[in-house]
Protein backbone atom coordinates (compact mmCIF):
# COMPACT_ATOMS: atom_id res chain seq x y z
CA UNK A 1 0.00 0.00 0.00
CA UNK A 2 1.44 3.63 -1.07
CA UNK A 3 2.14 6.35 1.90
CA UNK A 4 1.16 9.30 0.68
CA UNK A 5 1.76 10.93 3.72
CA UNK A 6 4.60 9.76 6.40
CA UNK A 7 5.76 11.18 9.61
CA UNK A 8 9.01 9.81 11.40
CA UNK A 9 9.66 10.70 15.03
CA UNK A 10 8.36 14.35 14.29
CA UNK A 11 9.03 16.62 17.00
CA UNK A 12 8.07 20.38 16.87
CA UNK A 13 9.17 23.13 19.46
CA UNK A 14 7.86 26.79 19.30
CA UNK A 15 9.20 29.66 21.94
CA UNK A 16 10.16 27.25 23.63
CA UNK A 17 7.43 25.10 23.92
CA UNK A 18 7.50 21.75 23.03
CA UNK A 19 3.82 21.35 20.67
CA UNK A 20 5.23 17.70 19.07
CA UNK A 21 7.21 14.30 20.56
CA UNK A 22 8.67 11.83 18.48
CA UNK A 23 5.06 11.42 16.36
CA UNK A 24 5.29 8.74 13.87
CA UNK A 25 2.42 7.66 11.64
CA UNK A 26 2.22 6.66 8.07
CA UNK A 27 -1.14 7.93 5.97
CA UNK A 28 -1.82 5.88 3.06
CA UNK A 29 -3.36 6.90 -0.06
CA UNK A 30 -7.05 7.21 0.03
CA UNK A 31 -7.45 7.02 3.98
CA UNK A 32 -9.99 9.90 5.64
CA UNK A 33 -8.08 10.55 8.60
CA UNK A 34 -9.83 12.44 11.62
CA UNK A 35 -7.65 14.35 13.50
CA UNK A 36 -8.89 15.28 17.11
CA UNK A 37 -7.43 16.64 20.45
CA UNK A 38 -7.88 19.51 22.82
CA UNK A 39 -7.38 22.63 22.18
CA UNK A 40 -3.41 23.77 21.82
CA UNK A 41 -2.19 19.85 21.28
CA UNK A 42 -0.58 20.63 17.78
CA UNK A 43 -3.11 19.69 15.44
CA UNK A 44 -2.94 22.64 13.51
CA UNK A 45 1.04 22.74 13.95
CA UNK A 46 1.27 18.81 12.44
CA UNK A 47 -0.89 20.41 9.68
CA UNK A 48 1.73 23.58 9.31
CA UNK A 49 4.68 21.35 9.31
CA UNK A 50 3.38 19.00 6.73
CA UNK A 51 2.85 21.76 4.14
CA UNK A 52 6.79 23.13 4.94
CA UNK A 53 5.64 26.49 6.74
CA UNK A 54 6.96 25.20 10.34
CA UNK A 55 10.54 23.30 10.80
CA UNK A 56 10.76 20.47 12.66
CA UNK A 57 12.90 20.54 15.35
CA UNK A 58 13.79 16.68 14.83
CA UNK A 59 12.19 13.98 12.66
CA UNK A 60 11.46 13.72 9.18
CA UNK A 61 8.09 14.50 6.87
CA UNK A 62 7.39 12.52 3.91
CA UNK A 63 4.80 14.12 1.42
CA UNK A 64 4.44 12.27 -1.86
CA UNK A 65 7.92 10.57 -1.31
CA UNK A 66 9.34 14.28 -1.19
CA UNK A 67 10.36 16.42 1.97
CA UNK A 68 7.35 18.48 3.41
CA UNK A 69 6.83 22.01 1.28
CA UNK A 70 8.05 20.36 -2.15
CA UNK A 71 4.54 19.16 -3.14
CA UNK A 72 2.57 21.61 -2.20
CA UNK A 73 0.81 21.87 -5.55
CA UNK A 74 -0.51 18.38 -4.54
CA UNK A 75 -2.24 19.37 -1.78
CA UNK A 76 -5.38 21.52 -0.65
CA UNK A 77 -5.34 23.31 2.53
CA UNK A 78 -8.88 24.33 3.95
CA UNK A 79 -7.30 26.73 7.63
CA UNK A 80 -9.37 27.22 10.78
CA UNK A 81 -12.05 29.62 8.82
CA UNK A 82 -11.25 33.56 9.12
CA UNK A 83 -12.74 35.63 6.81
CA UNK A 84 -11.94 39.61 5.71
CA UNK A 85 -14.32 39.62 2.83
CA UNK A 86 -17.77 40.22 5.15
CA UNK A 87 -18.67 43.28 2.79
CA UNK A 88 -17.31 42.28 -0.47
CA UNK A 89 -18.97 43.01 -3.25
CA UNK A 90 -17.66 39.63 -4.82
CA UNK A 91 -19.71 36.83 -5.60
CA UNK A 92 -19.12 33.33 -3.93
CA UNK A 93 -17.40 32.47 -7.58
CA UNK A 94 -14.88 35.11 -7.96
CA UNK A 95 -13.79 34.42 -4.41
CA UNK A 96 -13.01 30.79 -5.16
CA UNK A 97 -11.24 32.11 -8.59
CA UNK A 98 -9.43 35.02 -6.54
CA UNK A 99 -7.02 31.97 -5.14
CA UNK A 100 -6.29 30.18 -8.61
CA UNK A 101 -3.23 31.35 -9.07
CA UNK A 102 -1.93 30.35 -5.57
CA UNK A 103 0.81 32.38 -4.67
CA UNK A 104 -1.16 36.05 -4.72
CA UNK A 105 -4.82 37.29 -4.01
CA UNK A 106 -6.40 38.66 -6.91
CA UNK A 107 -8.56 37.91 -9.79
CA UNK A 108 -6.57 36.47 -12.82
CA UNK A 109 -7.58 36.17 -16.45
CA UNK A 110 -10.54 33.98 -16.56
CA UNK A 111 -10.14 31.63 -19.67
CA UNK A 112 -12.18 28.63 -20.29
CA UNK A 113 -10.11 26.17 -18.42
CA UNK A 114 -10.42 28.01 -15.49
CA UNK A 115 -13.82 28.91 -15.35
CA UNK A 116 -14.50 25.43 -15.66
CA UNK A 117 -12.27 24.56 -12.59
CA UNK A 118 -13.38 26.62 -10.64
CA UNK A 119 -17.04 25.57 -11.13
CA UNK A 120 -16.38 21.82 -11.14
CA UNK A 121 -14.90 22.74 -7.23
CA UNK A 122 -17.63 24.62 -6.57
CA UNK A 123 -19.89 21.52 -7.85
CA UNK A 124 -17.61 18.49 -5.33
CA UNK A 125 -17.75 21.69 -2.21
CA UNK A 126 -21.60 21.62 -2.64
CA UNK A 127 -21.86 24.99 -3.52
CA UNK A 128 -22.88 25.25 -7.05
CA UNK A 129 -26.72 26.68 -6.24
CA UNK A 130 -25.07 30.17 -5.04
CA UNK A 131 -21.86 30.50 -7.07
CA UNK A 132 -23.35 33.55 -8.28
CA UNK A 133 -24.51 35.19 -5.23
CA UNK A 134 -22.76 37.88 -3.64
CA UNK A 135 -20.12 36.42 -0.68
CA UNK A 136 -21.58 38.85 1.64
CA UNK A 137 -24.79 37.72 1.94
CA UNK A 138 -23.99 33.83 2.59
CA UNK A 139 -24.49 31.66 5.64
CA UNK A 140 -21.35 30.88 7.64
CA UNK A 141 -22.64 27.55 6.75
CA UNK A 142 -22.09 28.34 2.81
CA UNK A 143 -19.04 30.23 3.22
CA UNK A 144 -17.73 27.18 4.62
CA UNK A 145 -18.72 25.27 1.40
CA UNK A 146 -17.09 28.28 -0.43
CA UNK A 147 -13.70 27.78 1.31
CA UNK A 148 -13.61 23.63 0.84
CA UNK A 149 -14.02 24.82 -3.18
CA UNK A 150 -10.68 26.84 -2.88
CA UNK A 151 -8.92 24.06 -1.28
CA UNK A 152 -10.00 21.88 -4.24
CA UNK A 153 -8.84 23.88 -6.77
CA UNK A 154 -6.31 22.12 -8.82
CA UNK A 155 -7.42 18.79 -7.76
CA UNK A 156 -5.34 17.70 -5.11
CA UNK A 157 -4.45 14.46 -3.75
CA UNK A 158 -4.02 15.56 -0.20
CA UNK A 159 -7.00 17.49 1.32
CA UNK A 160 -5.93 19.42 4.90
CA UNK A 161 -9.34 20.86 6.42
CA UNK A 162 -8.43 22.68 9.82
CA UNK A 163 -11.69 22.70 11.86
CA UNK A 164 -13.78 22.99 8.91
CA UNK A 165 -16.78 22.17 11.35
CA UNK A 166 -15.96 24.99 14.20
CA UNK A 167 -18.88 26.88 14.67
CA UNK A 168 -21.68 24.96 12.66
CA UNK A 169 -24.46 23.79 14.08
CA UNK A 170 -25.31 20.05 14.10
CA UNK A 171 -26.87 20.19 10.24
CA UNK A 172 -24.18 22.28 8.80
CA UNK A 173 -21.53 19.57 10.70
CA UNK A 174 -23.64 17.00 8.59
CA UNK A 175 -23.68 18.67 5.42
CA UNK A 176 -20.20 19.41 5.26
CA UNK A 177 -19.40 15.94 6.43
CA UNK A 178 -21.26 14.50 3.68
CA UNK A 179 -19.71 16.52 0.97
CA UNK A 180 -16.14 15.87 1.93
CA UNK A 181 -17.18 12.23 2.47
CA UNK A 182 -18.71 12.23 -0.99
CA UNK A 183 -15.57 14.59 -2.45
CA UNK A 184 -13.39 11.59 -1.20
CA UNK A 185 -15.42 8.68 -3.57
CA UNK A 186 -15.41 10.70 -6.50
CA UNK A 187 -11.90 11.87 -5.82
CA UNK A 188 -9.67 9.53 -4.71
CA UNK A 189 -8.26 12.18 -2.56
CA UNK A 190 -6.53 11.53 0.99
CA UNK A 191 -8.13 13.51 3.60
CA UNK A 192 -7.07 15.03 6.90
CA UNK A 193 -10.21 15.86 9.01
CA UNK A 194 -8.87 18.06 12.13
CA UNK A 195 -12.08 18.59 14.63
CA UNK A 196 -12.46 18.69 18.47
CA UNK A 197 -15.60 16.69 18.27
CA UNK A 198 -15.06 12.95 16.81
CA UNK A 199 -19.46 12.38 16.83
CA UNK A 200 -19.39 13.94 13.24
CA UNK A 201 -16.90 11.54 11.43
CA UNK A 202 -17.93 8.37 13.14
CA UNK A 203 -18.82 6.07 10.51
CA UNK A 204 -16.85 8.36 8.02
CA UNK A 205 -13.32 7.80 9.08
CA UNK A 206 -10.84 5.20 8.17
CA UNK A 207 -8.62 5.81 11.22
CA UNK A 208 -8.26 8.48 13.62
CA UNK A 209 -5.19 10.25 14.68
CA UNK A 210 -5.71 11.76 18.13
CA UNK A 211 -3.08 14.63 19.04
CA UNK A 212 -2.23 15.39 22.94
CA UNK A 213 0.19 15.68 25.42
CA UNK A 214 3.15 16.19 22.84
CA UNK A 215 1.93 12.64 21.63
CA UNK A 216 -0.14 10.91 18.66
CA UNK A 217 -1.74 7.41 18.61
CA UNK A 218 -2.91 6.86 14.96
CA UNK A 219 -5.37 3.87 14.48
CA UNK A 220 -9.42 2.53 14.20
CA UNK A 221 -11.87 4.19 16.66
CA UNK A 222 -11.98 0.94 18.54
CA UNK A 223 -8.12 0.36 18.87
CA UNK A 224 -7.50 4.69 19.67
CA UNK A 225 -10.82 6.00 21.60
CA UNK A 226 -9.92 3.97 24.91
CA UNK A 227 -9.24 4.52 28.27
CA UNK A 228 -6.32 2.77 28.11
CA UNK A 229 -5.13 4.70 25.23
CA UNK A 230 -6.14 8.35 25.80
CA UNK A 231 -5.03 7.91 29.71
CA UNK A 232 -1.48 7.22 28.11
CA UNK A 233 -1.31 9.76 25.90
CA UNK A 234 -2.86 12.45 28.03
CA UNK A 235 -0.69 11.21 30.89
CA UNK A 236 -3.69 11.40 33.72
CA UNK A 237 -6.51 9.66 33.99
CA UNK A 238 -9.17 9.88 30.88
CA UNK A 239 -12.61 7.65 30.70
CA UNK A 240 -13.86 6.93 27.44
CA UNK A 241 -18.34 6.51 27.37
CA UNK A 242 -20.26 5.51 24.65
CA UNK A 243 -23.99 6.63 24.80
CA UNK A 244 -26.41 5.66 22.05
CA UNK A 245 -23.67 5.73 19.45
CA UNK A 246 -21.89 8.78 20.58
CA UNK A 247 -18.46 8.69 21.74
CA UNK A 248 -17.84 11.46 25.48
CA UNK A 249 -14.40 11.56 26.64
CA UNK A 250 -14.15 12.51 30.36
CA UNK A 251 -11.92 12.94 33.04
CA UNK A 252 -11.23 11.68 36.17
CA UNK A 253 -12.75 14.39 38.03
CA UNK A 254 -16.31 14.33 35.48
CA UNK A 255 -15.49 16.92 33.04
CA UNK A 256 -16.16 16.40 29.41
CA UNK A 257 -13.24 17.97 27.33
CA UNK A 258 -13.61 19.39 24.40
CA UNK A 259 -13.72 16.28 22.08
CA UNK A 260 -16.78 15.20 22.86
CA UNK A 261 -20.80 16.15 21.62
CA UNK A 262 -21.59 19.70 20.63
CA UNK A 263 -24.75 19.09 19.48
Amino acid sequence: MINNLSLLNVSVCLGGTQILSHVTAKIRAGEFIGIFGPNGAGKSTLAHCILGLIPLTNGRISVFENPAGRRNHLIGYMPQFKTHLQSTALSAFSVVAAVAQGNRWGLPWMGKVLKNEVMEALELAGAIDYAHRPFSVLSGGERRHIALAQALLGKPRLLILDEPLASLDPRNQMHLVQCVRSIKASTGATILFITHDINPLLGTMDRVLYVAGGSAALGSVDDVLTSETLSALYRTEIHVVRAEGRIFIVTAEGNVTETACHA
